[in-house]
């Protein structure tokens, strides 16, 4: 056993994200675990671009109100406790409603030895209108 030393916390990429979002670094798995963890924290108005995962990603919302989306899926709303999954290679967003602040931890796994591509894939942000006001 040995303890993880904490890594800064990030502001999140202007590229990757609208408004102010700051995550943490939980688990970054060392061989032969795959294992990613965020802890993500969204300004009231903040959240992703779109974006995929190439092994799916789950999101547990720990405080806040936030929305996650499918593109073209409905609207989620998520709450503390709330856990949402987006299946691998799903293109989606996710972050704070317009009043509130939202943190959620991020999971996800890296890529398997030998699989290809990108372990996250980034794309644009969301047009007038995708985002709910």
């Amino acid at each position: 056993m040995k303890r993880v030393p904490k890594t800064p916390t990030t502001k999140g990429p202007a590229q990757m994200f609208t408004g102010d979002v700051h995550f943490d670094v939980i688990a970054a798995g060392e061989a032969p675990s795959r294992l990613r963890v965020n802890t993500v924290r969204f300004a009231p108005g903040a959240h992703t671009a779109w974006h995929r995962h190439a092994n799916g990603q789950t999101l547990h919302v720990t405080d806040g109100v936030g929305y996650v989306q499918a593109r073209g899926g409905e609207l989620i709303t998520m709450h503390p406790g709330d856990t949402v999954h987006t299946p691998p290679g799903e293109w989606h967003w996710h972050g704070a409603s317009p009043t509130d602040f939202m943190v959620h931890l991020a999971m996800w796994e890296s890529l398997a030895e030998g699989q290809d591509g990108p372990e996250t894939e980034w794309g644009e942000h969301l047009a007038e209108g995708e985002y709910p006001v």
